[in-house]
């Protein structure tokens, strides 16, 4: 099976997936790498996403991350997402990518993305930093126009 690995990888550990539908082996693999992923591994997959993200041409200036420190942790991730399918979820992975193709594996990085995601959310300072929109928001305006 011929894959993009640049593209794939970028979409998969972003935890982005293509539309289609979930299988049976597309959730074996989701659940191993969301039951086998350490918190180290949860912690860099959000650093690799947030030092990616901090390029973007819209946030690039609210972030210091070096290129030196990019280069760091991307090597780090790459290195655990090459241990996670070749080692950890070896035997979900390869069932995923027989049976389900290659979107398998972008939906079973969808799951650790969002169970990442989710878990630096519950932080207290950044669900704290989140709450400060409250503050702003028109309620008023909100009840008035969508009736609640």
């Amino acid at each position: 099976m011929q894959i993009n690995l640049k593209k794939w990888m970028s979409v998969v550990l972003l935890g982005f997936s293509v539309s289609s539908q979930a299988g049976v082996y597309s959730d074996d693999l989701s659940r191993c790498l969301v039951e086998s992923s350490t918190e180290n591994d949860k912690t860099l997959l959000v650093r690799w996403m947030f030092t990616s993200m901090a390029l973007h041409p819209d946030v690039a200036s609210m972030s210091n991350v070096t290129e030196a420190q990019r280069d760091t942790v991307n090597k780090a991730a790459a290195e655990m997402f090459v241990r996670l399918m070749t080692e950890t979820c070896v035997t979900p992975a390869k069932k995923a990518i027989q049976y389900e193709g290659a979107a398998a594996v972008e939906q079973g990085f969808n799951a650790f993305g969002q169970v990442a995601g989710k878990e630096l959310f519950a932080n207290p300072n950044v669900a704290q930093a989140l709450a400060g929109l409250h503050k702003h928001i028109d309620t008023k305006k909100l009840e008035t126009v969508l009736g609640l």
